[in-house]
């Protein structure tokens, strides 16, 4: 069987990492990814975990060699597990992560570190627990640091925790969060909140806090030494001397990172996102369910649909924090 071509857009930037969306439900309900109130997708429109491993096995066969699965939530569907241990059998698949928000890793992270799962990357916040059920609305703070702990337990290395900082919400935390990586040696990503779905619990504008800024208060108190290391993912990363844990940024709206985009996401319902910040996509869930079901069918199918989505990869993104958002998909349908 000839080798299918790797994923190359116009612009000469071959994909090698995706972003798999495995559902849109969440239990919590963080201010920046979503409403308070929220309706999600009936069953019939979510990709079906036999289609989810359908999906990444072409990836994987078309030169992705980086798959983390998303949400929503990926810890609230049945079976990921299961998806987790069939996904890392895959030849050619490098690494196979997640990112979660920790509150049911406490009873999950040594089936998934056994199932194979190579990496985890945890949202936290803040470190006060009624500050920290504000943001969530629903998590509780004791519950995701005792994951954290069940991670490393399990062992997982270079767990990394993800934090949105919002300007009078928990902007007076970086250090804080900055210690508490170091002194439990994980990383940690400081994230500029993206402009994605309608939100009405704050003024993203009002809210944002660069990249920049954070790196101002970091230095006030730390060295940062700017590293070579790579993810394959968006952060920038630095090393304070002395500690293990790296400390990123990831910055669409100050240092756009579209220059080197290695990168795609398939939304819960089978969309192929090519752009985090714009619509273009394409239906893959439409190419999996039609024609024949033959195994080499839809293989065919669906790896000649992934060579056809380079064609619209656009070249890089347009966030504007004073504008409706143009996105009105949230995050959590994103796959974040």
């Amino acid at each position: 069987m000839d080798t299918p071509e790797p994923l190359i857009d116009n612009f000469g930037r071959q994909v090698t990492y995706v972003r798999v969306s495995v559902t849109d439900r969440c239990d919590f309900r963080c201010v920046y990814c979503m409403s308070e109130e929220m309706t999600f997708l009936p069953k019939s429109e979510v990709l079906s975990l036999e289609e989810l491993e359908v999906l990444v096995r072409n990836l994987v066969a078309c030169g992705v060699t980086k798959v983390r699965l998303t949400g929503g939530e990926p810890l609230v569907r049945p079976g990921v597990v299961g998806l987790v241990q069939k996904i890392r059998t895959l030849p050619g698949l490098r690494e196979l992560c997640m990112t979660t928000n920790g509150g049911r890793l406490q009873d999950l992270a040594e089936p998934l570190k056994k199932a194979g799962l190579d990496r985890l990357n945890v949202s936290l916040d803040s470190l006060d627990e009624g500050r920290f059920h504000e943001l969530t609305r629903t998590g509780r703070l004791g519950k995701v640091l005792a994951g954290i702990n069940a991670a490393q337990n399990a062992g997982f290395e270079h767990t990394k925790l993800n934090a949105v900082v919002m300007r009078g919400r928990n902007d007076d935390e970086i250090l804080p969060l900055v210690e508490y990586a170091l002194a439990q040696d994980l990383d940690l990503s400081f994230i500029e909140e993206m402009p994605l779905g309608v939100i009405t619990e704050h003024d993203r504008g009002e809210a944002f806090f660069s990249s920049d800024e954070i790196r101002t208060v970091i230095r006030s108190q730390y060295v940062l030494e700017s590293a070579a290391d790579a993810t394959g993912g968006p952060s920038r990363y630095y090393r304070v001397p002395g500690y293990d844990s790296r400390i990123g940024f990831i910055s669409p709206h100050s240092h756009n990172f579209c220059g080197d985009c290695n990168r795609v996401r398939v939304t819960t319902e089978g969309q192929l996102l090519l752009c985090l910040g714009n619509e273009h996509s394409v239906d893959l869930r439409a190419v999996l369910r039609q024609g024949s079901q033959e195994s080499a069918s839809v293989d065919a199918r669906v790896q000649q649909a992934l060579r056809d989505s380079m064609a619209i990869k656009p070249e890089k993104h347009h966030f504007n924090l004073d504008d409706e958002p143009q996105i009105l998909r949230f995050m959590s349908v994103t796959g974040g």
